[in-house]
């Protein structure tokens, strides 16, 4: 007989010795979830049906949204169910499905956080060249690169993730199925792999990380340039939102993905549940507190559906 590849069912390990408080976590779990998708979808509608809401920043407020509302549900949405059932298996072809969304859903809010920081950047550097360099053409070419280059990159990595196979029951150390963690698990030869990963991460990641340090400090340098405290606390009221959001992706996104997890597996997961789990949930919460404009989009519509006078 010739050589078989052998895709067998993986087994989350997840929270599987905290079996004590399973109740608790099932509605911890569930109604954060809820709060979430409640939270970026009202988001999403307020900038697609009122008028004050339809500019560039807030666009792109609308795609990272978006993106908050179906990377959890990737990743997180079936929490509740391994958690109340205890069934912790989880397909391979529903695992490599979840590598692929997954993956492309966290390369395309990279870019998009990238991108949301350039708007930023000309906004308070260059306000008088705002509009002209600004346009809604060049927005939706921004929004769609982000969403594109997401894509093409996790298709690679799940193309060279199907030829890997596996040795007998593999057990995942973590909530849902993630990328390195398959390489890991890995019987063969994984050099491919992380040599991919490796490119990305020293081309993509790099390429956006430094678009968004380098705005920030030139915004920054801005702020603090401006005379008037007024003037210094109104131009970073316009960035303070985002730049909450980027520093609790990067800060989150380094600690899941750069720590020694075999280690550290109860930081891990800790870890892991903060990324994939009350970062989206968190995102709408502090556009919603800190953006008045945002507030007031939200009264006007309760206004127009007869809640408030």
């Amino acid at each position: 007989m010739g050589n078989q590849t052998y895709h067998p069912d993986f087994t989350l390990l997840g929270l599987s010795d905290l079996t004590y408080s399973r109740i608790p976590l099932f509605l911890l779990f569930l109604l954060i979830y809820g709060a979430t998708l409640a939270g970026n979808l009202s988001i999403v509608i307020l900038v697609v049906t009122d008028s004050h809401l339809q500019t560039p920043m807030y666009f792109f407020l609308g795609n990272l949204a978006v993106l908050d509302i179906v990377t959890p549900s990737v990743s997180a949405s079936q929490f509740p169910l391994y958690i109340f059932t205890g069934n912790r298996l989880i397909l391979y072809s529903s695992c490599i499905a979840q590598v692929f969304f997954f993956s492309w859903f966290v390369v395309t809010e990279a870019c998009l956080l990238a991108v949301m920081s350039y708007d930023r950047y000309v906004a308070i550097c260059h306000p008088l060249h705002y509009t002209a360099m600004i346009t809604f053409f060049l927005c939706v070419q921004l929004a769609s690169s982000c969403w594109v280059i997401g894509s093409v990159c996790s298709l690679v990595h799940t193309l060279c993730t199907l030829r890997l196979t596996f040795c007998d029951s593999p057990t995942i150390p973590g909530l849902f199925c993630e990328l390195y963690q398959l390489i890991q698990l890995s019987c063969s030869d994984t050099s491919l792999n992380y040599l991919l990963a490796y490119l990305q991460i020293s081309s993509l990641g790099v390429a956006a990380f430094s678009v968004t340090f380098l705005s920030y400090f030139y915004v920054f340098k801005t702020i603090l340039g401006i005379k008037m405290k007024d003037g210094r606390l109104k131009a970073f009221s316009t960035c303070s939102s985002h730049l909450m959001v980027v520093s609790i992706y990067y800060v989150t996104s380094f600690f899941n993905y750069f720590q020694p997890q075999a280690k550290n597996f109860q930081a891990g997961r800790l870890v892991s549940v903060v990324y994939n789990v009350f970062t989206p949930f968190l995102n709408p919460v502090l556009y919603s507190l800190r953006n008045s404009e945002l507030k007031e989009a939200l009264r006007r519509s309760l206004v127009r559906m007869g809640f408030r006078e």
